[in-house]
């Protein structure tokens, strides 16, 4: 009778470690159908680039600044 339990738990761990690993391959497979997804998705956006935002951010500073002086020699200029 012992050899038949310990039989019985045997095949029981052996059919929760077959699950477990089968759960882990579909855990994998989602992961991967989800991040081709998420791929696809952002691809089709029309984002920028982290590089091409601080170029522009860094324009734009610039722009703001020179419009600052000018705006600065045109008081001086109507004050005078």
């Amino acid at each position: 009778m012992m050899q038949t339990q310990n039989a019985l738990f045997d095949e029981i761990a052996k059919m929760m470690t077959e699950a477990a690993g089968a759960a882990d391959g579909v855990r994998r497979e989602a992961e991967t159908v989800f991040r081709s997804r998420l791929q696809n998705l952002l691809a089709d956006m029309d984002l920028v680039t982290r590089e091409e935002f601080e170029a522009v951010r860094d324009m734009a500073r610039i722009a703001r600044d020179e419009n600052e002086q000018l705006k600065a020699r045109l008081d001086a200029l109507e004050n005078s």
